[in-house]
């Protein structure tokens, strides 16, 4: 309710239009809805515990099915997220679109929609604030839709495999294999030119990550454990053959020993030293497919943005009052400017009347509000304190919008 809280403005505008009423009772429903949002949080209590709940997150969406191509770019864009959550040792953490967009391999435009169209309505992103400036936007993860009622442990403890063909049964609509890949696989190769959108593409990544929990499948288990269409299968296996990254026995599909030593361990380990980069066979298959280029000519545009952004946020702080800093200790203290309705103490009385500085006598009409500020009150005005101190936040508001 504090006119100088800006997260307050909603309810400073309930509280101007309806009354401090109506505002109290909105301010009670958001409280016991944040109260009942809390109660079936899981607490987190310390470092390690926030580092298990992003583990079982990380479990949750790799067996996720990611469908389309537009589940697959969303994944690469939630995964590059979870890289920056990770980083943060939480799931709130800070990222603008620009480096989400070079982590995750793909451009803005593609992003957005990721955003708008899979993530945020699917409940794995919410923009909690709205980056400026220099500073990102505030992420919060997810757990996606719905919720699950058996924890999926897609390390330690795989889906289901189908029956021997000897029993003549395989694996219906209804007991299917859950979507099962290696997302550590596909955070370290995505941003790489070979895996841009006119090279191998997203429907590659999928299947060396499925590939890689399991090594050895059948073009009908990585349909469900890739979540990638039959053909899309087909086509992105001879593709990957074709630069000797898989190789097949009969129907039995694996990933080849260069395409093991580029991710720096074994498939059946199925886990990966973060330290471990794309090694320079990604690079020859890049100047093949011709995407070379394409990640840096990404990030000196953004690089080019940035730059011109912050020419035009200091254009427009030359017009205001340059802050003045003094240097305490080796660091930077701001000075805070005197607002016009501050007074000297020397002016102020016991009682908390005014004194006129010209006639040295008690102002009957002013008096010193609990902030230190002046405020005028007369007989003609009725509101309290802070109903006129949310009307002056709320015409400055609008003050400083029309110029």
């Amino acid at each position: 309710m504090h006119p100088d809280h800006e997260g307050g403005r909603h309810t400073q505008n309930i509280a101007l239009r309806s009354g401090q009423a109506r505002a109290l009772a909105y301010l009670h429903r958001v409280w016991s809805s944040a109260c009942a949002t809390v109660r079936n949080t899981k607490e987190v209590d310390s470092r390690q515990d926030s580092y298990e709940d992003l583990a079982a997150l990380r479990d949750r969406i790799e067996v996720t099915p990611w469908r389309g191509e537009r589940g697959r770019t969303a994944l690469r864009v939630l995964r590059a997220h979870l890289n920056f959550a990770e980083v943060a040792g939480g799931r709130l953490h800070a990222a603008s679109e620009r480096q989400t967009a070079e982590e995750a391999g793909i451009s803005r435009q593609t992003l957005r929609k990721a955003y708008e169209t899979v993530l945020k309505p699917g409940g794995w992103l919410r923009r909690l604030r709205v980056g400026r400036g220099k500073e990102g936007s505030s992420w919060y993860l997810g757990n996606g839709p719905g919720s699950v009622t058996q924890k999926g442990l897609s390390r330690s403890q795989t889906t289901q495999f189908p029956p021997a063909p000897a029993l003549e049964e395989w694996s219906t609509s209804e007991t299917a294999l859950s979507a099962d890949i290696d997302s550590t696989i596909v955070s370290h190769l995505m941003s790489h030119d070979a895996f841009a959108h006119l090279a191998l593409g997203s429907s590659a990544l999928m299947i060396i990550g499925a590939l890689h929990v399991r090594s050895a499948q059948t073009v009908g288990e990585l349909v469900i454990t890739s979540s990638v269409s039959r053909a899309t299968v087909y086509r992105t296996l001879q593709r990957l053959a074709t630069h000797d990254l898989v190789q097949h026995v009969g129907e039995i599909w694996t990933l080849t020993p260069r395409a093991v030593d580029d991710f720096g361990n074994s498939p059946q380990e199925a886990v990966t030293d973060p330290e471990v980069t794309a090694s320079h066979g990604w690079d020859v298959i890049a100047r093949q497919c011709g995407t070379t280029g394409i990640a840096a000519r990404r990030r000196a545009l953004h690089a080019a943005e940035r730059r011109a952004y912050r020419a035009v946020l200091e254009q427009l702080a030359e017009h205001r009052s340059r802050a003045v800093v003094i240097v305490r200790d080796g660091r930077q203290v701001l000075v805070p400017s005197p607002r016009p309705d501050e007074i000297p103490s020397a002016w102020c009385t016991p009682d908390g009347h005014v004194v006129d500085p010209s006639t040295g006598c008690a102002a009957s009409d002013w008096r010193i509000a609990t902030d230190g500020r002046l405020i005028l009150i007369t007989a003609a005005d009725q509101r309290s304190y802070d109903e006129l101190s949310a009307a002056h936040a709320e015409a400055l508001s609008e003050w400083e919008s029309a110029a």
